[in-house]
């Protein structure tokens, strides 16, 4: 496994370091002028036609590296003072708090960024900066579940739920990030039995990614799953007929509307320790933000965006507005590994 890890970060070593030499800065002078180098997480059109629109604007190229978040933390590791890279864009708070926590972002101030995203979706010193957020729902079979018999993810406990959730693995971040707010709103022990009683209420072993859920919804194997927002927004305008299908035989819950809120997760950016081109790292994480930015994505990706002044898509003006945790995301990460340790604990694989 791990021979072939290291030949996988070697092959996409040996793409960025051919892509970043065919991009024509031979000079860091004239990289300063007009380049910034992205390793993204991310991997949607809507996100390679902002970029292209910020080059238009600034005339500052925008390289691209794109790999899972735990490979692109690693090259950066790897590379360390010699990383080409300035801007890290990674799904899930709990991440970005990994390559901040692994010394690989520097502290930003900026006025913009500040005035522009709400606190509680950035890291407090300026490490890292949220530009969307979803919703981690529940999402439920039409006919087979009432609104009603849903409250909040404690109720998901419940012995009337045994065999009907669907979820993926503890080993993604989302549901890791997901445990690690249980654990700060309602302490180790309570999150502890919680996950425990809704392993016994699992449908499955836990498996594949969030429309997977969905599609096991709609297949009968089970009522009820825990996903994020923006998947069902894909799903319900995916070019697949099938796709399409399984998502309109559910509908979205917001738990814990009554308390806390729904949990919230980000979509964000932080500038690399050694970022060559900082100041071209700003101004494209400060063009990320901006409203015109902001709509586009919410309305291209089915994202929520982090700015207040910037409306919602019509698919998730049909969800409608919900309270979402105020927690702020870093708590995430900083929770992480306690998080890890109860899922293995209770047998959630």
């Amino acid at each position: 496994m791990m021979k072939k890890s290291l030949l996988r970060l070697f092959g996409i070593g040996f793409i960025a370091g051919s892509f970043f030499a065919c991009s024509g800065g031979s000079s860091s002078e004239e990289e300063s002028a007009g380049v910034v180098n992205v390793y993204t997480h991310r991997h949607y059109e809507a996100d390679q036609q902002l970029f292209d629109r910020f080059t238009e604007e600034t005339g500052i190229r925008v390289n691209v590296v794109s790999a899972s978040a735990d490979e692109l933390i690693q090259k950066l590791e790897i590379e360390g003072a010699s990383s080409p890279a300035d801007v890290l864009i990674t799904v899930d708070a709990g991440r970005l708090y990994r390559a901040q926590e692994k010394d690989l972002l520097q502290p930003v101030s900026s006025s913009t960024l500040e005035a522009a995203i709400p606190a509680k979706f950035r890291e407090p010193a300026g490490y890292w900066f949220g530009l969307t957020y979803r919703a981690r729902i529940l999402a439920y079979h039409k006919e087979r579940v009432s609104p009603e018999e849903l409250s909040s993810y404690e109720a998901l406990a419940d012995p009337q739920w045994k065999g009907r959730i669907l979820t993926r693995s503890s080993e993604n971040i989302y549901n890791q990030s997901l445990m690690a707010s249980i654990i700060e709103h309602n302490g180790e022990e309570a999150a502890s039995a919680w996950a425990s009683a809704v392993l016994d209420n699992l449908a499955r072993a836990p498996k594949g990614g969030d429309r997977d859920q969905v599609k096991a919804i709609a297949s009968g194997e089970g009522d009820v799953a825990i996903v994020n927002t923006y998947y069902i927004g894909l799903m319900l305008n995916d070019d697949n007929a099938e796709e399409r299908k399984a998502a309109e035989q559910i509908e979205v819950f917001f738990p814990n509307q009554d308390d806390r809120g729904t949990h919230v997760n980000i979509s964000g950016a932080g500038v690399t320790k050694y970022a060559p081109n900082k100041e071209n790292a700003i101004k494209f994480i400060e063009f990320l933000a901006n409203k015109e930015s902001q709509q586009f994505l919410a309305n291209i990706n089915y994202e929520y965006p982090v700015r207040e002044d910037v409306a919602f898509s019509e698919q998730l003006k049909k969800w409608g507005a919900f309270k979402s945790d105020d927690l702020n995301l870093s708590i995430l990460g900083e929770n992480n590994q306690r998080a890890v340790v109860i899922f293995d604990q209770v047998g959630w694989k």
